[in-house]
């Protein structure tokens, strides 16, 4: 991030603007509905701007610029067509400490002026840090069409219950969760529709199904087992999304990707549960048991794990811990990463002249050694993928030749796959660790074996 977005109240305050052309009147017009006080110094002003001051009580004056009429600003726009003017409306400001925006000349602004969605009291502030104003615009267009035309009279009713709920529920957490499960309820959609009264029996009702609760010992809390997917952010669900935006506390694993972390809540704690087969993790049963007690405490706790919970997660055994325990839990799964990683590589797991099967393997070595079935994982037509493989990939390439794979048979290891980092290899499988150790390739990644690998000639898209 490199500008800090924020929202200035400049109600009655001096702004001032350097320019009197249909630029400056825009910008004016801006400050005006901020409420501002709008100053312009220009030796030519337009009627409508002058008249746009003074109905701000502020003030139009036909005059060269000067840095002396920069005292008092809050903030300051410069909006000239003359470069050596608005270089002095910046350096003047700037040594007054003053905010100062120059228009289409980011080097010389402290702060940007953004595309703005104004459904007052809510506002929407879109910004490309000055690089690309035609996207701020586009985007602007784009969540015009999403925000309900009423989000203003939701906005005001919620507003108006603000004490009401603060005084009713003192626990911060609860009150999160409070409001938070009110916009996902009836009410916003009762708003929209026109029907107030019924939007504020319902709420009446929810304070008095909280007073209910809170006398009977409190809210149980609920889980949100939620799978991460490989890596790109955009390969999550709408439904992992809206709860990822909910959660009060997330216990997250090493494989969630850095990209997908920034989705969270930013006032949600999170706690590393992160296990790596060089380094002792955080045991399962510890897991099982603080999501079980976070739950009873009240929060909604965001269990997110990379790929699909249910396949190589041991999502299960924790549910099962959870269903045991009477906590209330859902399931959202995710794109596992032999699916997401074999798309990105542009390797096709089944394919008619390929493979009519695909099998999922851990790869995972157990003080040292492999034990799988091999004799049953030689068959043609049917590709192979190990989860956690790297560790063993000598002991998988040499077993499956041993047992009758031919040993020219492609294979491709995928590094960190869907993401910026992804890196592929591909060689045949007799060859294949010396390949891994020469490239140096590193975890997390996932070995694909089989006749597809070799569709990546023709197939590959993204990365390298």
């Amino acid at each position: 991030m490199e500008l800090l977005p924020i929202f200035l109240n400049i109600r009655d305050r001096k702004c001032v603007i350097v320019g009197g052309g249909s630029v400056a009147l825009r910008k004016a017009n801006l400050l005006s509905r901020a409420q501002a006080s709008v100053h312009v110094i220009a030796t030519s002003i337009s009627e409508e701007l002058e008249v746009l001051c003074r109905a701000s009580n502020g003030a139009a004056m036909r005059q060269p610029f000067t840095p002396a009429h920069l005292e008092g600003a809050a903030l300051v726009i410069a909006a000239t067509d003359d470069g050596a003017i608005n270089l002095a409306v910046s350096a003047a400001a700037k040594s007054l400490n003053i905010p100062v925006n120059v228009v289409d000349k980011a080097e010389l602004c402290s702060f940007m002026m953004p595309a703005i969605v104004d459904k007052a009291p809510v506002l929407v502030a879109i910004s490309s840090s000055g690089t690309a104003p035609a996207l701020t615009s586009k985007l602007k267009e784009m969540i015009e069409i999403m925000i309900p035309g009423s989000i203003d009279k939701l906005a005001n009713l919620l507003g108006s219950y603000r004490a009401r709920v603060k005084d009713t529920i003192a626990n911060l957490d609860q009150r999160r969760q409070f409001w938070q499960d009110l916009l996902e309820s009836e009410v916003p959609e009762l708003i929209y529709a026109g029907n107030e009264d019924a939007a504020i029996e319902a709420i009446e009702q929810r304070l008095r199904d909280r007073l209910q609760a809170a006398g009977a010992g409190g809210k149980m809390g609920e889980v949100y087992l939620v799978g991460a997917g490989p890596g790109d952010p955009d390969l999550l669900t709408l439904r992992a999304l809206r709860l990822m935006s909910k959660a009060d506390v997330v216990l997250y694993d090493r494989l969630v990707s850095d990209e997908i972390m920034q989705k969270l809540r930013p006032d949600a704690d999170k706690i590393y549960m992160g296990k790596e087969q060089t380094k002792q993790g955080v045991e399962q049963e510890t897991i099982n048991e603080l999501l079980v007690r976070l739950a009873r405490e009240g929060k909604r706790v965001l269990r997110l794990k990379g790929g699909d919970p249910f396949i190589f997660g041991r999502g299960g055994e924790e549910l099962e811990t959870l269903a045991q325990a009477g906590v209330p839990f859902q399931v959202v799964p995710g794109i596992t990463a032999a699916s997401g990683c074999a798309a990105y590589a542009g390797i096709p797991l089944t394919h008619r002249d390929h493979a009519q099967s695909v099998r999922f393997l851990t790869g995972h070595l157990r003080e040292g050694t492999l034990d799988l079935e091999w004799e049953h994982l030689v068959r043609e037509k049917q590709t192979l993928v190990f989860y956690m493989g790297l560790s063993g990939l000598q002991t998988i390439c040499e077993q499956l030749i041993a047992h009758g794979m031919a040993a020219d048979t492609p294979i491709a290891v995928i590094q960190q796959g869907t993401t910026r980092r992804q890196r592929v290899i591909s060689d045949q499988l007799g060859s294949m660790p010396v390949l891994a150790k020469k490239t140096g390739i590193k975890a997390p990644t996932i070995i694909i074996i089989g006749s597809v690998v070799s569709a990546r000639e023709k197939l590959s898209w993204f990365g390298s």
